[in-house]
Formats: structure tokens, C-alpha cells, sequence
């Protein structure tokens, strides 16, 4: 991996000598109504036909209880963006992970036909919930994205697809709408038989395909509607629906796919020295009994979670620096319920709650730590943890 290590910087200096242009600092902001992600601030700029260069970054230390400590960059993203015309642009990422892994976050092109829609074309982010489009280590408390980001929405989740996106301002109402390939459930044993990607414990997750040589056999459809009419305040209401994706020497045999209907609903919230951002997420898997006894897995049929949190700024408003005190609050279950003989396991109802700091130094640039209190409604101990890390975006 380390050939692919070298190429990635190579290229990113490559970039940044070209570059005509970068995005602006001041373009991360903590308000809700104009809160953008790392593709959307490269979409927004007025930059001619420019290059543009971002990347965010994440180095981070956890300490299970009694177990020893890990340290890891966790992740760095390099971006790129590039505007052919006044319609036309090109937004990449590209995600170095643990060091050692590579992969093509986001790559698309987005073509504006109007001031209320673009289309838009490639691999892209599912519209589901908050931490999927804004998971930069600035937007979010907490050293680790919200646990149940992880095991029910799955973040991160990006697909190949096309689509539209845009914002009617005088309703305040901004909308998605893309239809992707979808989820990779099975392939050949080469038993004449079934392996599964998706299990009991994450869901969905084992079955994104990232792009990799995606199977799809079944579009799924994807749209997620944002309200910003009320100061302060931004809801979220997203929608997946569709099924699983087989290869066609198994997309016939009984237990290859199953079918996906997938609810978020989200807000945020900022008041002077005060946020507030929470999520609720559900959803429901179809013939997950026919694909257990095919696979020999324990896919629930039903996946649910919520997460509430709260912060406050120690700092004077007057400050440039920020240092907020937050907890946060989630709960999610893998098994919220279960098809066919599959008895639910308690272990995978889990409960977590976060407490700590988040200190923003300077705009992109922002220190934290935590201390996780874990658990779940079966008898396996789940160890509590403490977490540090930094986070950079620009």
C-alpha cells in the first residue's frame, strides 16, 4: 500500500501547485441553515475554470477500559474539485484510511440547469440522516461518529447513481432525489450455495459496495427533503427504498436478495452559546428469514435507532475560539425485530452515552475528547471507553 501512499500525495501536491483557488475558511460555519459539507463548499464557490483543493483529516486515540490504547490516523481525504463552465463541474474525494487502505469517497459531476436544480451523475453520498453528508471532524462532537451511524444508517455510505438536487429559497425547502445500485447481499459459495454480506450485528453495513466493481441488478431509489425556514433550526426528512443487489448466476436462487425500506428523520439546532442536533432512523428489511437460511446468517428484519444531544459553548460569544461541553444520548438495535426461527439477540440493543469536549482553536481546526459509557441489554459487557483526537478541514 505504500506505492499507492505515495501516488496519493504526489497527486495532491500536483493539485495544490496547479490550484487557482482554494475554498475560504470562513465558509465552515456552525449554523444550521448554511452549514455545508466538503462537496458543497467546493460546489459553491465562484471559482471560473479553476481547480480547487480540500481535505479534511482525523488522528484519534482510544482507550478501551483495561485493554490496551490504539492510536490511528484514522482517516484523510483529499478533494478536488474543478469547474469547467458556469453549469459544469467535477467533485472528488479521495479517502486514505488507517494509512494503509485507499478508496473513491465521492467522484460526480454536477451540471446546474437552473438556480432551483442540478443534475447530478457518478459516485455520491446517500442522503440519509446527518453524520453521512456531514461526518468532517468539525461538524460533529465527539471523538468517534455517533455509534448508530455506523450499524444503522451505515455511514460512510456512497453509491453510483444519478440524480437531482437544488433549493427553493423562498420555502426554504432544499431536496435530493438520486436513483443508486444498491446493497450487495450474497454471492456464490462456490458450494452451489450462498455466502451473506449482511449480519446481526451491523445490518446493512457488510453489503456496501463503494464502487468497487458494483454489482446491480435492482435500482433503488433515494431523496431526503431539508427545511431551514425557522431560525436556527434545520430538519431533515430522508427516504431509501429498493432492493439488494445479486449477481446473476444467484440473483434467482431463494434468499439472494432481500428488499429495503429505510426512514430519517433529523434536526439541528443553534442558539447563541447553545446547539442541539438529534436523529431517528428505522429501517425494514424484507425476506431477511429466506436469506438467513440461505447464508447461514442472523440479518434482523427490522433496524432502529435514535441519538439526542446537547452543547454549550464555555467560551464568550465574543471569542473566535469555541470549547463546547456536550452529552449525547443513542440508542439502536440491529434486531428491533427478527423473521422466521431467528431469536433476537439482546446484544445487539445497545446503549451509549458520550460526554466531553470539543474545542475549536481555529476555524478547521478542532481538539477533543470523551469518555463513552457502552452497554446493552444482554449479559456481555460491553467496556466503557476514552477517546482523544484531533481534526483538521480546510
Amino acid at each position: 500500500m505504500s506505492k499507492q501512499l505515495l501516488i496519493s500525495i504526489a497527486f495532491f501536491l500536483l493539485a495544490t501547485t496547479f490550484a487557482f483557488a482554494q475554498t475560504q475558511t470562513d465558509s465552515i460555519t456552525f449554523v444550521p441553515q448554511s452549514q455545508l459539507n466538503a462537496a458543497q463548499r467546493l460546489l459553491s464557490g465562484n471559482y471560473a475554470s479553476a481547480v480547487t483543493v480540500s481535505a479534511y483529516a482525523e488522528i484519534l486515540y482510544n482507550q478501551p477500559e483495561a485493554d490496551n490504547g490504539e492510536l490511528d490516523v484514522q482517516r484523510m481525504v483529499l478533494l478536488f474539485g474543478y469547474r469547467f463552465n458556469e453549469k459544469t463541474q467535477f467533485i472528488t474525494e479521495v479517502e486514505l484510511e488507517h494509512v494503509n487502505e485507499v478508496f473513491i469517497e465521492q467522484a460526480f459531476v454536477n451540471y446546474a440547469v437552473g438556480s432551483n436544480v442540478s443534475l447530478r451523475g457518478g459516485l455520491m453520498l446517500v442522503p440519509m440522516g446527518i453524520v453521512n453528508e456531514f461526518h468532517e471532524p468539525t461538524t460533529f462532537n465527539g471523538t468517534e461518529r455517533p455509534a448508530m451511524d455506523n450499524a444503522i444508517v451505515p455511514t460512510t455510505w456512497r453509491e453510483i447513481g444519478i440524480g437531482a438536487a437544488g433549493r427553493f429559497n423562498d420555502i426554504s425547502l432544499g431536496y435530493q432525489v438520486y436513483v443508486f445500485n444498491g446493497f450487495k447481499s450474497t454471492e456464490a459459495n462456490g458450494e452451489g450455495g450462498l455466502s451473506g454480506f449482511l449480519k446481526g450485528s451491523n445490518g446493512l453495513r457488510g453489503g456496501r459496495q463503494k464502487a468497487i466493481q458494483s454489482t446491480v441488478d435492482s435500482p433503488t431509489l433515494s431523496a431526503k427533503l431539508d427545511y431551514y425556514g425557522i431560525p436556527g433550526l434545520r430538519l431533515g426528512l430522508s427516504g431509501y427504498f429498493g432492493k439488494t443487489q445479486a449477481t446473476d448466476d444467484i440473483e434467482e436462487i431463494e434468499g439472494a436478495n432481500i428488499g429495503v425500506s429505510m426512514l430519517g428523520l433529523d434536526a439541528r439546532y443553534a442558539y447563541q452559546r447553545f446547539t442541539a442536533r438529534g436523529q431517528f432512523v428505522h429501517a425494514s428489511l424484507s425476506d431477511t428469514d429466506l436469506y438467513n437460511t440461505a447464508t447461514g446468517r442472523d440479518l434482523g428484519s427490522a433496524l432502529q435507532g435514535f441519538y439526542v444531544e446537547g452543547a454549550y459553548n464555555l467560551l464568550p460569544m465574543t471569542k473566535k475560539q469555541k470549547l463546547f461541553a456536550f452529552a449525547r444520548y443513542e440508542k439502536f438495535n440491529t434486531h428491533a425485530d427478527t423473521a422466521g426461527d431467528l431469536i433476537a439477540n439482546d446484544a445487539y440493543d445497545r446503549t451509549d452515552v458520550t460526554t466531553g469536549l470539543t474545542y475549536h482553536i481555529a476555524p478547521g481546526v478542532v481538539v477533543k475528547g470523551d469518555y463513552q459509557f457502552r452497554s446493552n441489554a444482554s449479559d456481555v459487557d460491553t467496556k466503557d471507553r476514552l477517546n482523544f483526537g484531533i481534526g483538521v478541514w480546510f
